[in-house]
């Protein structure tokens, strides 16, 4: 996200250049691999989705503005929406024989080195899981800024809102998360169930380390 980035050739000269566009790919193929690695737990579908993602920036391209954050931003913001239309077709269809019939078939290297990214994600897959009682516009912003590090201005862009809308969904997310985290245990409760919180993933309560993230400042 630094200013180095914006030298290189953007998004709408890389879709005209298959040299370009694959200095591109390689250039943010990590990035775009960590978010998908976040929010699914499979090699294959994370493998699906990171190409679907870079198909995407052939129709969107014209849409990068730099001076509302840098690739690196507004590629999540596609990711997205790629990660969102997947899990809304998942929840449609019962029968995967479409996905797997399709699907292009990995090498043994290509899921172990898939797996690593994945497990290497897992506490981000846990921080995301503890948003999920958030409303919907205020769990978006919280995820883009506490657990993907982007600014306010970019997560503002890769939605699609105003800064102003931003910074108070965000303000108001991080306190919902305060106001769980502050809550205690009864006094009276037998010491033998005074265990540690169940991890999000689960019906326990949210990541304590993600409640230290939802007090910091946020980047401008």
């Amino acid at each position: 996200m630094d200013g180095a980035e914006r030298l290189r050739s953007g998004p709408a000269a890389a879709v005209r250049d298959p040299r370009l566009f694959e200095e591109f790919y390689r250039r943010h193929v990590d990035a775009v691999m960590r978010f998908v690695a976040r929010r699914v737990d499979d090699p294959h579908t994370a493998a699906d989705l990171t190409a679907e993602i870079f198909l995407a920036v052939l129709d969107s391209a014209h849409s990068y503005r730099p001076r509302l954050g840098s690739e690196t931003a507004w590629l999540y913001g596609i990711a997205r929406n790629v990660v969102s239309s997947e899990r809304r077709r998942m929840a449609r269809e019962a029968e995967r024989d479409l996905r797997f019939s399709g699907r292009r078939l990995l090498e043994a290297d290509d899921i172990a080195r898939i797996e690593d990214r994945l497990d290497a994600e897992s506490p981000g897959r846990r921080a995301l899981a503890a948003l999920a009682s958030l409303p919907e516009g205020e769990q978006a912003v919280m995820e883009l800024i506490a657990v993907d590090q982007l600014t306010v201005t970019e997560a503002a862009a890769a939605l699609g809102i105003r800064q102003v809308t931003a910074r108070v969904r965000l303000h108001r997310a991080r306190k919902a998360l305060r106001d769980k985290a502050d809550v205690k245990a009864p006094e009276t409760e037998p010491a033998a169930r005074q265990e540690k919180p169940t991890s999000p993933t689960g019906a326990g309560a949210p990541d304590p380390s993600l409640f230290h993230v939802a007090r910091g400042g946020a980047r401008a």
